[in-house]
């Protein structure tokens, strides 16, 4: 069967696959474009399993809220090269993802992965065939939510860093939005010190010990100084105790309080292309 022009751009338009992808899948399968489009999904899992091992440390970071502003997500889908990830085509499959995501509302990056989209077809699947298409390695790699009373979404300038805060009642949005700029910009490792699993504040303690030693410090005094910068690290590493970066004067908590009572942060969720 002769295969036309008119053809190949035909199933290039339902795919988004290349010319001479198209022609070859057109080709090898007689002009059924039925088992052309399967013969192009077959060809994207071919080069995944390929790519499997190439790191993608690009791509795109997005957060959303519902319109109630009681739950939001963070999408991080990922590319192999800057280029890629500035692809209209690319940023636009992880704009519909994370539309989906808020309409479907997925606790977890399977529940992300195996929505469907408008054809019927999950995420993951639609992923390996935009692996397919672009010709380097994407994966979806990361999914964070949260659901409160309040939640919040910042998407720092490039999308390459996004974050996501929940609150247990109601906070102006200027405030919440403030909290959600300061998980951004100080990177804090937990929400509070009761989040900070045991593990980490003893690795923290035996590295203060070992400093405190190796500073001529007197065995007495090795565990108040060891406390001391464990007490440091609190401040600088937990959310709700680190100095708010717009007042310094006060604790990210006491400016929650100030603005919104008894409302506190219940989360945070902070997620960074190469993290």
């Amino acid at each position: 069967m002769a295969i036309t022009a008119a053809d190949v751009n035909k199933l290039r338009q339902m795919t988004g696959a290349g010319m001479m992808d198209c022609k070859k899948a057109l080709t090898e399968n007689d002009g059924d474009f039925d088992k052309a489009v399967d013969y192009l999904r077959a060809q994207g899992q071919k080069l995944a399993a390929k790519r499997a091992d190439r790191s993608a440390n690009d791509g795109m970071v997005l957060a959303q809220s519902t319109a109630d502003g009681k739950y939001a997500a963070i999408v991080l889908i990922s590319s192999e090269t800057d280029f890629v990830a500035k692809n209209a085509d690319f940023q636009g499959f992880v704009k519909s993802v994370s539309d989906l995501s808020i309409a479907n509302k997925p606790k977890s990056l399977d529940e992300a992965k195996a929505m469907k989209m408008s054809d019927g077809r999950t995420v993951e699947e639609h992923v390996t065939d935009l692996l397919g298409k672009i010709g380097e390695k994407i994966e979806f790699a990361q999914f964070e939510c949260l659901e409160d009373a309040k939640v919040v979404a910042y998407n720092h300038h490039g999308n390459r860093l996004a974050t996501i805060v929940s609150f247990s009642g109601d906070i102006p949005q200027d405030a919440a939005n403030d909290v959600a700029m300061q998980a951004a910009a100080m990177a804090p490792v937990a929400l509070d010190q009761a989040s900070i699993p045991q593990d980490v504040i003893d690795r923290e303690l035996e590295v203060a010990r070992d400093q405190a030693r190796q500073e001529g410090k007197g065995e007495d005094k090795i565990e108040m100084i060891a406390q001391g910068r464990l007490n440091k690290f609190f401040k600088e590493s937990t959310l709700t105790n680190q100095e708010f970066i717009k007042d310094n004067k006060q604790t990210v908590a006491q400016y929650v309080k100030s603005k919104a009572g008894d409302t506190t942060i219940t989360g945070f969720r902070r997620v960074m292309l190469g993290a």
